[in-house]
């Protein structure tokens, strides 16, 4: 892979090899009925404007060091006297070639100072010109780096934004079903029940592992999700043991689909306190999740009415602006009665884990 510098000094030395190219054949079709040698006016076209490679690459250099933005009286003297001598030398040397190659048979000129001082006269400008052309496309170039590396630091910086807001939002969810595991486990040594008291412990400390290896947020296969989610309804069955009951199907390929960390505990953990904890009546909480061609689909369902959720808690909005930091519009929640119930949906594109 050639850099792109390299790529930058080849494509000066073909543009002033074209440059003469095309300059040749231009003088070489207005004196055809001269029959001058084709190869002899181009090869002397293009070993002339082939001298510019060098004076390109030691005008950018000069530019670097000695800066004409913004415009002073010492820098703007210096490039000024630096054009006039390139444009002399230039000459110079193109009347030398003139003379050695004779490109121009029995017309070509004999002798160097009368041929320098016509060339001069005419082409002196025209050097200058290119002069402050090369100086101008200097600072294009300048100006479209710096632009470019405007907008790659606009894009790190974007990118890692959305990282922390993503971490912030994972850390947020961390505590709030630790917090939730722990008042059970209270409840159960309130209640004497030491043995399952210590079995939710077990199971805590499962959780907690997996949300430290996760910490770093980053795609998951939902098969492992799923096993978190059957972990963390377990121990709430032994908090809730007499009226709990629970069902998680994640069956085919659905299985290898990759979904955010930590996705689905805080919808599960609302299912439990709005379906279970608020009530003294059995309940039931399922998950499904399915593929449907290039989306997966994620239904939590508990018992229990709509009214009693809150939508605005830390759960819930965590959840919606994970997807939208995740996904943006490709991702959609929604949270419904349904049969008797609760339905919370997650729908998302599909992607297979690594």
């Amino acid at each position: 892979m050639i850099s792109r510098p390299v790529r930058r000094r080849l494509a000066i030395a073909a543009f002033w090899l074209l440059f003469g190219a095309l300059g040749g054949l231009q003088i070489q079709i207005s004196m055809l009925s001269h029959h001058h040698s084709w190869w002899a006016v181009l090869s002397y076209q293009v070993l002339v404007w082939s001298l510019w490679i060098p004076f390109t690459f030691a005008i950018f250099t000069l530019l670097r060091r000695v800066p004409l933005r913004p415009p002073r009286p010492g820098p703007l003297l210096l490039h000024s006297a630096v054009a006039i001598a390139f444009g002399t030398v230039h000459v110079a040397i193109w009347v030398a070639i003139e003379l050695i190659m004779r490109p121009y048979d029995f017309m070509n000129p004999t002798r160097f100072t009368p041929r320098f001082v016509e060339v001069g006269y005419y082409e002196l400008p025209i050097e200058i010109l290119f002069y402050g052309l090369l100086v101008l496309a200097f600072y294009v170039k300048e100006a479209s780096e710096r632009a470019r590396e405007r907008e790659r630091v606009a894009a790190q910086l974007e990118t890692s934004l959305a990282q922390a807001r993503l971490h912030a939002l994972e850390l947020q969810t961390q505590p709030h079903f630790l917090f939730n595991t722990l008042n059970g486990i209270g409840a159960l040594v309130r209640g004497g029940q030491s043995k399952e008291a210590l079995t939710m412990i077990s199971g805590l400390s499962d959780l907690l592992r997996y949300a430290l290896d996760r910490a770093v947020g980053g795609m998951v296969p939902l098969d492992e999700e799923a096993r978190t989610v059957r972990r963390y309804l377990e121990i709430q069955g032994l908090r809730f043991s007499d009226r709990l009951t629970y069902d998680v199907q994640v069956d085919g390929d659905v299985a290898r689909a990759a979904v955010p960390a930590l996705l689905l505990q805080p919808l599960v953990e609302n299912a439990v306190r709005h379906g279970l904890a608020q009530s003294n009546d059995p309940g039931r909480i399922t998950m499904r999740a399915v593929r449907q061609g290039e989306v997966v689909r994620i239904e939590i369902f508990n018992t229990g009415r709509l009214a009693a959720v809150r939508t605005d808690g830390i759960g819930l909005a965590n959840t919606r602006e994970r997807l939208a930091q995740h996904y943006g519009a490709r991702a959609g929640f929604e949270l419904s009665a349904y049969d008797g119930g609760v339905a919370a949906r997650v729908t998302l594109p599909w992607s297979e884990a690594p």
